[in-house]
């Protein structure tokens, strides 16, 4: 029996209040199918989402189920960067799941789409998707259509930076920011936003060929109606996400993550859906599948092309096509097929030369968008998880984005106690080539871990700093940060790691090839590493005891959130 038809059993009140709501009769029988979106005027990766849930609810109809509309709209981290704001970026994801997950068990329904294009609603959705284990598609909301000479909105830090210094007038300015988000979906370069859709279709819970699609087309809508027809195909079938998420899945999503060089912040979503499909995924799988899988496409901002071209090139089939010899191609998708089926049904349907004819537009051909494995853009995956006594649990850096003399360094820390505090000493030029910031009680229990965004962009506008200076923090990065930056460590300071222990000059050493993150000197002298532990334990018997502070969902979030290393939630999965 349906879930939704036993609780009309159960319930001699539901039947009269869906009545209510404008179901007729007829709908009260069929299987309820939620339509979960984060629909809203918060950004344009959300504004056309209800479009694409209009053509699911068709879907849905035409297959003789009933679908019902909800939503919960999610914030944008390029309105909330810089400021306050951006502290609720994180617990915004976890409190998005916790809605999805009430919206579903309250009838309950049968199954369920959901819809969004962005950092957080997208791994939310994921989240709530592997909690409810019930017949479900993620639609992934697509990618904004590039600007003019391929610019985003990231251009507006350094066209605010030539303003302010007389060599832009503000009239010229307004082009940059009237043209940098000329149409809906998800911005142009690899982010957080389109790393996660580009996940969510390569962990097997969205139609292949979905993540990244033009926002703008037609063929997303029809995407979308194909997505309504096919959940109740799921629902027929019996598949659901827990037959879909398995270990071999997640390390298909991580292989596709280094071939794309993903956002940073995939270690905090990935290990948070895989928590609540009961299965372990920490950083140092991350780590693991990105030494063996180089970097094939060269993606904005760290490198040339913006994401729709990488649809075009053949968008996630065409990354897996790259990589079939390493994938688990018998994992099975929310088509009903593998992996490996998916691949073979879109080469006979012409999907890879369809796609391919749009690149002739800009001239490009698909291998140069997706380069082959025996040419690949970075021979080593995008990124690398750093330990030492300064992260003991381990910390992230998106080292294709950072370029090589920099792979190696070490300077003198110049400390700071939040991302504000650091901003105003670098536009003051208190900040010298070759050293390292460390911006400290950042991370999940100290103000909700906010992207470090501002800092990396305000250093990439110093030309004499953008490739000498150095960031650590126990906060994390936007999936558009470039630059050595190191984020996510862990211990944070709020909880006594040895990050807060850092005092002015302490001599910091990072090392990619040796995946280390040292604390070798103290006041600029090398120490032994015995030497540098027995000042630490020093250091920390002085240490002020952090004091929470926070209030309201923010404060929940600071108090509850899991370690950085489990995905810094708040909702506990099945691995507790």
């Amino acid at each position: 029996m349906l879930r939704s038809q036993h609780t009309r059993i159960v319930n001699p009140e539901a039947d009269p209040l869906l009545l209510g709501t404008g179901w007729t009769p007829d709908d009260l029988s069929k299987p309820h199918v939620l339509l979960e979106s984060a629909y809203g005027d918060s950004h344009p990766g959300s504004r056309h989402l209800n479009q694409l849930v209009e053509e699911s609810r068709i879907g849905v109809y035409k297959s003789g189920g009933k679908p019902a509309v909800y939503t919960v709209t999610d914030i944008c981290d390029g309105v909330a960067c810089g400021h306050d704001g951006m502290n609720y970026s994180l617990v915004s994801r976890d409190l998005i799941a916790a809605i999805v997950e009430i919206h579903c068990r309250s009838l309950p329904y049968d199954a369920l789409i959901t819809f969004s294009s962005c950092d957080k609603s997208s791994p939310a959705h994921l989240m709530a998707i592997a909690s409810l284990d019930i017949p479900a598609i993620h639609f992934c909301g697509g990618s904004m259509m590039p600007g003019p000479d391929f610019i985003t909105a990231v251009k507006c830090y350094e066209t605010r930076e030539l303003v302010q210094q007389g060599t832009m007038s503000e009239e010229e300015q307004l082009f940059f920011q009237a043209s940098a988000c000329p149409s809906s979906g998800a911005c142009q370069y690899m982010g957080t936003a389109a790393t996660m859709q580009i996940m969510a279709e390569a962990l097997g819970l969205s139609l292949p060929g979905n993540a990244l699609m033009p926002a703008w087309s037609n063929f997303i809508r029809q995407y979308a109606d194909n997505a309504g027809s096919q959940v109740l195909n799921l629902l027929k079938s019996g598949i659901t996400p827990g037959k879909i998420l398995t270990r071999e899945s997640f390390e298909n999503a991580i292989m596709i993550h280094a071939a794309v060089s993903g956002s940073t912040n995939a270690l905090l979503h990935i290990p948070a859906i895989a928590d609540q499909a009961g299965i372990d995924i920490s950083p140092d799988d991350f780590d693991c599948i990105h030494r063996k899988i180089p970097v094939l496409c060269s993606m904005q901002l760290s490198g040339k092309w913006p994401t729709q071209l990488l649809w075009f090139a053949g968008g996630v089939p065409g990354v897996m096509r790259a990589l079939k010899d390493h994938l688990h191609l018998e994992a099975l998708t929310v088509t009903g097929k593998t992996v490996g089926e998916n691949l073979e049904e879109l080469e006979s349907r012409g999907f890879f030369a369809q796609n391919a004819l749009w690149l002739k537009n800009y001239k490009v051909r698909p291998e140069e968008v997706i380069q082959p494995l025996k040419t690949p853009y970075k021979k080593d995956g995008g990124l690398a998880v750093l330990k030492g006594n300064l992260a003991p649990g381990g910390s992230v850096v998106k080292h294709a984005s950072v370029v090589v003399e920099m792979h190696e360094h070490e300077g003198p820390a110049r400390p700071f106690d939040s991302e504000e505090d650091a901003i105003a000493a670098i536009e003051k030029g208190d900040i010298n080539a070759g050293d390292v910031i460390v911006i400290r009680y950042e991370g999940p229990k100290g103000s909700g871990m906010p992207e470090m965004f501002k800092t990396t962009e305000t250093l990439h506008t110093k030309e004499a700093l953008r490739s000498t200076v150095s960031l650590v923090t126990d906060g994390r990065f936007s999936g558009a940060s470039r630059g050595p930056a190191i984020g996510h460590v862990t211990p944070e300071a709020a909880v006594g790691g040895p990050i807060a222990l850092v005092e002015e000059n302490d001599l910091i050493r990072i090392s990619v090839a040796n995946r280390s993150l040292d604390i070798v000197g103290i006041r600029g002298v090398a120490k032994t590493t015995e030497e540098i532990q027995l000042i630490l334990n020093e250091r920390s018997k002085k240490l002020k005891k952090f004091t929470n502070s926070k209030t309201g969902p923010l404060g929940l979030f600071t108090r509850l959130a899991s370690e950085t290393s489990r995905g810094a939630s708040i909702l506990r999965g099945r691995n507790v």
